[in-house]
């Protein structure tokens, strides 16, 4: 395959390069000018070529809550909005991805489901330390790429960590030499003011009052410094506070943040509600800009949807409070990243790259094979003509989950060619191409 007359986004640049790429089975094999041969030509003329995008925090809810996602919708999402690889986070399946054993029984499940490539977290709630802990660590360590750890929980069956097991997990994931992830929201203030709120009302801002700006700053803050007595491989979640994000600058800790925290505000949550509710809830206004600002500096790493739909009946129960906290988002990653990042001047080019897909592969290991366009690489390509418009419309999503904050936002750059390994898996024109089970299991590479 060649793909020819495109505008490709190499890596280091801040311009498309006019070059073709020729891609031999599932590898990237040459990138020039003119290139030629027997092989089948995808003419690029108008398009803009990128590299398939990596969204690093998804909900794919299989097995176990498969009424709201599983792993085969949701990849079709992915694939639709440019995204050829995932990671899965752990604990929204039936059973936790806690153990070794939960791991290889969730896996028989997903494997013939993918239609991207999928890596997988490992998860720590507080009860492992009844159950195991640090074997359930060490039993998970070579199959995933970081371990998923939460200071607030509303899962009885992923609870929350307190500071002194946080700093075990610390410990115990250094000596793994992998990430550890946290949802950051202190639990304290939150179990409080969500009492407090709840007396007040039932509408979006009470439910915002629960969980504000310093629930995030005062997490990342304890965990900053236990981070800082450990030494240990620290990356945040979904960040929607810009005073939370302005707090790694100077440690050494990473950090993502969601399209839906760059877009919307507490103002927006009144007005759409519970279709924007997530947590943590999006902030006031003036976080927005900060946080585009962090971004395009590079103290926020990289970009992750937090994928989590759920079913119409769990987002209309009457009350904040009930109504279930998740959006459907990596079909809207990339697109919103590039019509409302890299088109309206917000982050450069390369900067779009990073924070799309390279961000994330040299992050979770995964760098030596996604990540970029390379001779040598995965021929994970996404063909984009960023002259054409289109309206986002919940209805016509892959996903189980239609229900969308984006509804009606009109996005620049429209996706027409989703490619991965070198094989098309999705078409503007005739949709999703390969089966279930195209979409491979990846791992940390070594060295």
């Amino acid at each position: 395959m060649i793909i020819k007359n495109g505008r490709v986004a190499l890596p280091g640049e801040n311009d498309f390069q006019a070059v073709d790429i020729r891609v031999e089975g599932e590898i990237i094999a040459e990138i020039g000018s003119d290139l030629s041969g027997d092989d089948e030509v995808i003419d690029a003329e108008g398009l803009f070529v990128l590299p398939g995008g990596i969204d690093p925090h998804v909900h794919f809810d299989d097995p176990g809550f498969t009424d709201r996602e599983d792993f085969y919708h949701g990849s079709c999402h992915a694939a639709f909005g440019g995204i050829t690889t995932v990671i899965d986070m752990p604990c929204t399946s039936i059973p936790s991805v806690i153990n070794g054993r939960n791991l290889l029984e969730k896996l028989k499940i997903i494997e013939n489901k993918a239609v991207v490539d999928f890596g997988m977290f490992g998860g720590v709630p507080g009860s492992s330390f009844e159950e195991g802990f640090p074997a359930c660590m060490e039993e998970l360590s070579g199959h995933v790429l970081g371990f998923k750890t939460y200071f607030i929980s509303g899962m009885e069956s992923f609870t929350r960590v307190n500071h002194f097991q946080f700093k075990k997990v610390l410990e115990k994931a250094r000596e793994l030499v992998l990430p550890v992830l946290l949802h950051a929201e202190d639990y304290d203030y939150v179990s409080d003011a969500t009492v407090s709120s709840m007396k007040e009302g039932v509408s979006p801002i009470n439910y915002y009052r629960s969980r504000p700006e310093a629930a995030e700053v005062l997490a990342v803050l304890s965990a900053v410094e236990l981070v800082k007595e450990t030494g240990a491989n620290l990356h945040i979640v979904h960040i929607g506070t810009a005073r939370a994000g302005e707090l790694l600058r100077d440690n050494d800790v990473t950090g993502e943040t969601g399209p839906h925290y760059l877009e919307f505000d507490v103002r927006d949550f009144e007005r759409i509600g519970s279709p924007l509710k997530c947590t943590p809830p999006v902030k006031l206004p003036e976080n927005k800009e900060r946080l585009w600002k962090l971004l395009d500096e590079g103290v926020i790493s990289f970009v992750a949807s937090d994928h989590a739909p759920c079913t119409e009946d769990e987002k209309n129960t009457g009350s904040i409070w009930t109504e279930y906290s998740g959006i459907p988002g990596c079909g809207t990653l990339l697109p919103y990243m590039f019509s409302e990042g890299y088109m309206r001047g917000r982050i450069s080019l390369q900067r779009l790259v990073e924070v799309t897909s390279e961000g994330a592969a040299r992050r979770y290991g995964l760098f030596k094979r996604k990540g970029s366009i390379e001779a040598g690489k995965d021929a994970d390509l996404v063909l984009m003509d960023p002259v054409k418009s289109w309206i986002v419309k919940g209805k016509e999503f892959y996903s189980k989950g239609k229900i969308t904050p984006f509804e009606g936002m009109e996005l620049k750059g429209l996706i027409v060619k989703t490619i991965l390994r070198g094989k098309v898996i999705y078409t503007a024109e005739e949709g999703i191409k390969v089966e279930g089970g195209y979409g491979r299991l990846v791992k940390k590479e070594a060295g």
